[in-house]
């Protein structure tokens, strides 16, 4: 079963975020009080534990939050998800897969200590097609992987 296991956020960009337990999350911007939340194609970010597992077998004590991820989930790999997957997430929210990775402005701390970085190529970005509450343990199901146009 894929879940949720950690829900982050953090007051400014550019820092790590922290798991809060439980958010909200806005439709037209992503999860409430988040310094990422936008009106736009990117607001809410997701991880895999997995991912964040190989920069930890690298040697690196990276937590849950440390890549600055909305949600680290657990149990499905996110970057293999085709743009447009709608994902249900607990009872009553609904994302849409809007982006695979990400470009980065510079290497962040992370990739200078370790010589790699898993968020540009395995974090994945959403936009909110239903709010709701989100919290971990919620468990994460597909609803299609149609692609958008």
């Amino acid at each position: 079963m894929a879940k949720i296991i950690s829900v982050n956020i953090s007051n400014n960009k550019g820092e790590k975020k922290h798991n809060i337990g439980r958010c909200h999350v806005l439709r037209h911007t992503g999860l409430e009080n988040d310094a990422h939340g936008e009106d736009k194609t990117r607001q809410i970010s997701l991880l895999a534990a997995e991912s964040i597992e190989k920069i930890r077998q690298k040697g690196l004590p990276v937590n849950y939050g440390d890549f600055a991820e909305n949600l680290t989930t657990q149990g499905l790999i996110l970057h293999t998800l085709p743009l447009g997957t709608k994902l249900k997430i607990g009872s009553e929210v609904v994302l849409e897969v809007t982006q695979i990775g990400k470009s980065c402005l510079k290497p962040c701390a992370i990739y200078f200590t370790v010589g790699d970085c898993v968020m540009p190529k395995e974090g994945i970005f959403a936009r909110v097609l239903t709010e709701g509450v989100i919290a971990t343990g919620d468990e994460i199901k597909i609803l299609s992987q149609t692609t958008s146009s």
